[in-house]
C-alpha cells in the first residue's frame, strides 16, 4: 500500500494537473499497482472546424471506451495540438494506464513534390514515435500504437524511436525495453500485415544501426561475418553466407581490396550473402556494401578529432546485411546477392603509400595518390566481380564514401549516382515513401578525365583537382570498374552516416540510413 501511495505521488508530480483531468482519483488509485505496465498511443489530426482537432478511427474507439473522457481533456487541455507534440493522460481507460495522444498535422498531408517526401507517412512516423518514447520514459513496459490509417509508418516511427546501442554500459544506465504492438480493434489482416512489414524495415534499420555503433575493437571483419552467420542460424531465414579469405581474393586478382587490407593485422574477408525469392534462371539484382570496419586513413591520416566515428566507415555493408535478411523475412519474389568486401584501413610497415600503384581485377592500374580514399578500391575490385562472374539486371554500391557529398547534401539526403534513368526513378520513388531521401548527382565525362589522367597508372583514386567535385570524381572512378551495359547506382551515405536530431524517430547517432529505401526499392524492381 505505501509503495502504491509513493507511486500515485510521483506521478502526480511529475506531471501538471492537466494530466490528470477527468480521471476519478480513486479509480487512479486502485489502478497505481499497475500503472507502469500499459499505454496506448492515439493520434489526432489538426481541423480547425472540430475543436481544434479529429480523432482517428482507433482514438475514437478509445474515446469511447473512456466514455468520452478523452475528448474532454483534449478539448479543454490540447487544442491544436501540433504535429510531433504529445501529451499523457491517466486513468482514463480500463485497459491502458496511460494515454499518449499525438498531433498527426493536416489529415490531407501528402506527397510534397518541392520536399521529395509524403508528408502524411512522415507525420506518423514522427508522432507515433514522440508518444511511444514519452510513454517509454513515464514507465510503460507494454505500448499500443495506434496505426493512423498507415500501419506501415507507425510501426517504423516506434520501433525505430526505441532503439539504443546502449548494451556495453551499466544495466542501471540502460533505458528500458518497450514491448510494441498494434491497436488494432477490428482484427484487420491487412493492417497487421502493413505493421509487420513496417516492423521488419524497422528492424532491419536498427541492425544496421547496431553494427555501426560498434566500436572497431568489438566489430573487425572477422566478427562482422560471425554476426552474419550467428543472425542466419538464429533466424533460419534462405540466405546462404559465404566469408571468402584473403587468399581467395588473391586467387581472383582483388589487388585493389587487398592494398587496402596490407596495413592492419586484421585479415580481410569479402563476404557473399545470397537470397533466392525468384526462380533460379532469373539474373540477380546484386547489392554491394563498403566494409572499412574502422578508417584511420591510413598514411595519409585523418585528423583526431572525431576519428572515432569511423567505426561507421562500415555503413555500405551494414546497410546490405541488413537489407539481405529484411527480403528474405518478407519474402520477396526476386533473387539478389549482396557483396561485402571487408577490411581495416590502418598503418603498418606493409601499409599502402601515396604513389602506389595498385592492379585492379579487371587489369586496370591504380596510382593511389591519397590512401585515404580507400572505399572506392574495395568497390572497384567488388563491382569487377559482380560484372564478370554474376550477370546482374542491376548493380547498386552503397558507401559513405566522400565529405563532399555531406558537404554538398548534409543529412538531407543520400547521393545518387547512376547510368539509368528508370534506376533512378526508382530509387526516388521508394525513398519519398519511406522518408528516406536521395538525390541525384551528375556522372559527367567532365568528371572521368580528372581520374583517367594519372601520371603513373590507368587511373588515380583522387581526382586531379582533389577538392573540386570530390563526390563526383569517386563515382567517376567507380565507373571505371562497372561495364556500359550495366545498370548501375552508386550510393553515396557518408552524409547520411549520423543523425544529429533532424530526424525526429531517430535518436542521436549512427542512423543506418538508407536501409528501408534499398528494401523499398527492391520490393518494387522489375526487370530493366
Amino acid at each position: 500500500m505505501a509503495a502504491s501511495m509513493r507511486l500515485c505521488r510521483r506521478l502526480f508530480l511529475h506531471k501538471r494537473p492537466s494530466s490528470f483531468c477527468g480521471s476519478r482519483w480513486g479509480r487512479f488509485y486502485s489502478q497505481a499497482v499497475n500503472l507502469e505496465e500499459s499505454g496506448v498511443v492515439v493520434g489526432v489530426y489538426e481541423d480547425e472546424v472540430n475543436n481544434g482537432v479529429s480523432f482517428t478511427p482507433e482514438a475514437s474507439k478509445v474515446d469511447e471506451q473512456s466514455q468520452g473522457q478523452l475528448r474532454e481533456n483534449i478539448t479543454r487541455y490540447c487544442q491544436n495540438l501540433k504535429k510531433g507534440k504529445s501529451r499523457v493522460f491517466y486513468g482514463l481507460n480500463e485497459e491502458f494506464s496511460k494515454v499518449a495522444v499525438v498531433g498527426l498535422g493536416k489529415k490531407s498531408a501528402g506527397v510534397n513534390d518541392l520536399e521529395e517526401i509524403d508528408e502524411g507517412r512522415e507525420n506518423v512516423r514522427v508522432a507515433m514515435a514522440a508518444g511511444v518514447r514519452l510513454l517509454r520514459d513515464v514507465g510503460c513496459k507494454t505500448v499500443a500504437v495506434d496505426p493512423c490509417s498507415d500501419a506501415e509508418a507507425a510501426a517504423e516511427g516506434s520501433v525505430l524511436s526505441v532503439f539504443e546501442y546502449d548494451e556495453l554500459k551499466a544495466e542501471s544506465s540502460r533505458k528500458p525495453k518497450v514491448n510494441l504492438s498494434l491497436l488494432n480493434r477490428d482484427n484487420s489482416s491487412e493492417l497487421d500485415s502493413a505493421w509487420k512489414r513496417g516492423e521488419t524495415m524497422a528492424n532491419a534499420q536498427n541492425f544496421a544501426r547496431t553494427l555501426m555503433e560498434m566500436p572497431a575493437n568489438k566489430l573487425t571483419p572477422t566478427s562482422f561475418s560471425e554476426i552474419a552467420h550467428n543472425k542466419r542460424q538464429r533466424t533460419d531465414l534462405p540466405i546462404t553466407i559465404q566469408a571468402h579469405s584473403r587468399k581467395w581474393a588473391s586467387d581472383k586478382k582483388m589487388g585493389a581490396f587487398l592494398s587496402v587490407a596490407k596495413g592492419s593485422d586484421e585479415p580481410p574477408i569479402f563476404m557473399d550473402v545470397r537470397y533466392n525469392g525468384a526462380s533460379k534462371n532469373v539474373d540477380p539484382l546484386v547489392l554491394i556494401g563498403k566494409g572499412v570496419t574502422f578508417d584511420s586513413g591510413g598514411i595519409s591520416i585523418k585528423p583526431a578529432a572525431g576519428m572515432d566515428l569511423m567505426r561507421g566507415d562500415m555503413g555500405g555493408a551494414a546497410n546490405v546485411l541488413a537489407a539481405m535478411f529484411a527480403m528474405a523475412s518478407l519474402e520477396l519474389p526476386v533473387n539478389v546477392v549482396g557483396l561485402i568486401p571487408l577490411c581495416e584501413n590502418m598503418v603498418n610497415g606493409s601499409a599502402v603509400k601515396p604513389g602506389d600503384v595498385v592492379t585492379a581485377m579487371n587489369g586496370k592500374t591504380i596510382q593511389v595518390d591519397n590512401t585515404d580514399a580507400e572505399g572506392r578500391l574495395l568497390l572497384a575490385d567488388a563491382l569487377c566481380y559482380a560484372t564478370s562472374n554474376l550477370k546482374p539486371t542491376v548493380v547498386l554500391d552503397l558507401a559513405t564514401l566522400t565529405g563532399a557529398i555531406d558537404v554538398a547534401l548534409g543529412s538531407a539526403a543520400t547521393g545518387v549516382f547512376t547510368n539509368s534513368q528508370h534506376v533512378w526513378d526508382m530509387l526516388r520513388q521508394a525513398s519519398v515513401s519511406t522518408g528516406d531521401r536521395m538525390w541525384r548527382m551528375p556522372l559527367f565525362k567532365h568528371y572521368t578525365k580528372q581520374v583517367t589522367e594519372a601520371h603513373l597508372a590507368d587511373v588515380s583514386n583522387v581526382g586531379k583537382y582533389s577538392r573540386s567535385g570530390g563526390s563526383c570524381t569517386a563515382a567517376a572512378f567507380l565507373r571505371e570498374f562497372i561495364t556500359d551495359d550495366i545498370k548501375w547506382a552508386h550510393l553515396d551515405i557518408a552524409g547520411v552516416m549520423q543523425n544529429k536530431d533532424e530526424i525526429p524517430y531517430l535518436g542521436k547517432g549512427m542512423s543506418g540510413r538508407p536501409v528501408r529505401t534499398l528494401i523499398d526499392f527492391v520490393s518494387r524492381f522489375k526487370s530493366v
